[in-house]
This record gives structure tokens, sequence and C-alpha cells, in this order.
């Protein structure tokens, strides 16, 4: 068995997921916060010196859980590990934010895609030296980008 317990929680303008994007980038000009547990803020040392970080949360709003589904992008069906649904069987989603500020216990971002009052079960700093691969292939979603043209998000949503 494992135990996670949150270290805080986003405070977002995003009240539905109908409002949310479907990925971080999609949206970059909407900030939110995490507020983090007080106990915790020791944690935040030395995290404002990086641009970008990886926020794990829990996708709390659902009890859902399915092995295969359509992604907002196709009506296709894939695999759960193939796709970024809530769905999932631990409900964990992962989402990488630009850093504006730290403030005490607060990270304010930008680039939200989780909805007010979403679990966060951890932070992580974003490294490009790690983080960036070079010829990643993302499977699927290879044609929706063709040329490196992005969906708009009107069409997206």
């Amino acid at each position: 068995m494992i135990t996670i317990h949150h270290i805080g929680l986003i405070h977002s303008p995003y009240k539905t997921t109908k409002d949310i994007p479907i990925q971080s980038r999609f949206d970059e000009s909407v900030e939110a916060y995490i507020e983090l547990d007080k106990k915790y803020v020791e944690g935040l040392k030395d995290l404002d010196g990086f641009s970008h970080a990886y926020i794990l949360f829990h996708f709390h709003k659902t009890d859902q859980e399915h092995l295969q589904g359509s992604p907002f992008l196709e009506d296709n069906v894939h695999g759960i590990f193939a796709i970024r649904s809530p769905h999932r069987p631990n409900h964990i989603g992962l989402s990488i934010v630009h850093i504006n500020r730290i403030k005490e216990n607060k990270l304010f971002f930008t680039g939200v895609d989780m909805l007010d009052g979403t679990p966060v079960i951890d932070i992580k700093p974003y490294v490009k030296q790690f983080d960036c691969r070079e010829n990643a292939v993302s499977g699927w979603l290879e044609k929706h980008f063709k040329d490196d043209n992005s969906p708009d998000k009107t069409t997206i949503t």
C-alpha cells in the first residue's frame, strides 16, 4: 500500500473542467498559485532560480477509471497510458508551469490547467539539461502538430 499526502492546494480561476485548457501550454496568460502547507515552506528554497517546474497533482474531481479513452484532439480510442486523461488508475496529473514568483508559502505560476482546489502531490524543478529530449516522438499526436502547427485553443476545448 502506498500513502501519499498532498502538500498544498492550487488556487486557480478555473471552477469547472470545461474552462480549462487541455494542456498548460495552450493558455500561458492565466495565473494561479499553489498554497503550500506551512510545514513544507523550507522546501521552496532556491526554486525561484528556476523558470519552470513540474507540478504533480491529484485529479480529485473524478472517481472514474478507464484503461482506454478518446482524447480531446480526436475520436480514436487509445490506451490510458498513451493519453493524458484524468480517469487514470491513480488519478495523478502532471503539468509543466512557468514560475512567476514565490512569496512565503505561495508559488505563483502561469500555464494553469488545473481546477481550483486541486491537491498538489509534489513540485519538481524543470531542468532543461535533464528534461529536454532531442528527437522525441509523440506517437499518435504527431499528426496533429505537423509543420510545427499547434491546434488552436478554440478547437481543443
